[in-house]
């Protein structure tokens, strides 16, 4: 976990990625400091993709009192701040009375969300960002959830991070080259 004082403010970007709609998924969020983590999911949704990388980035930076997700899904950010409340109190039913997609992913977000306010902290602050507009830590994460939907096209669900040090950090001065 990226640590920091209580009172500092810690920025990080997620993103989702996803060869054909469903299909080999990835997640990914990268901090303001250079940290990352990513997955790959063998058969998922880009909305599966964004939900898990503002799921994963939520957990792994449990101790920062002061977190901001920057996601260029507003799907991710409604769900978070106002549907997935909803949808359980509909009984895990849309607004049409539909089943709610993604529930397992909603259920853990909850989790993550409340066992912040069960230690004092304050909710994580959302902010959307345009993607694909230079955005510097938006462009790395959507570097990192493309690299994590490649290797689930292999067949097999993986993540890796940086935290721990198995992985190096990101120079996130600038915009990864594109070379893909």
């Amino acid at each position: 976990m990226t640590s920091a004082a209580p009172s500092d403010t810690y920025t990080v970007a997620t993103d989702g990625a996803c060869k054909g709609n469903p299909g080999p998924t990835g997640w990914a969020w990268v901090g303001e400091d250079g940290q990352w983590a990513a997955g790959a999911i063998p058969v998922g949704t880009n909305n599966i993709g964004e939900l898990m990388g503002l799921l994963k980035a939520i957990e792994d930076h449990a101790d920062v009192a002061q977190l901001v997700v920057q996601a260029d899904s507003k799907y991710a950010i409604d769900t978070y701040t106002s549907w997935m409340d909803a949808h359980r109190r509909r009984g895990w039913k849309t607004s049409t009375g539909a089943p709610t997609k993604n529930r397992d992913l909603l259920e853990q977000l909850i989790v993550a969300r409340d066992a912040r306010r069960e230690r004092g902290l304050p909710d994580v602050v959302l902010e959307h960002v345009r993607g694909h507009r230079g955005h510097v830590l938006n462009e790395w994460a959507d570097e990192r959830a493309v690299r994590g939907a490649e290797h689930a096209a292999k067949g097999t669900a993986s993540a890796w991070s940086s935290l721990g040090g198995l992985q190096p950090v990101l120079d996130v001065t600038s915009a990864p080259t594109k070379k893909r």
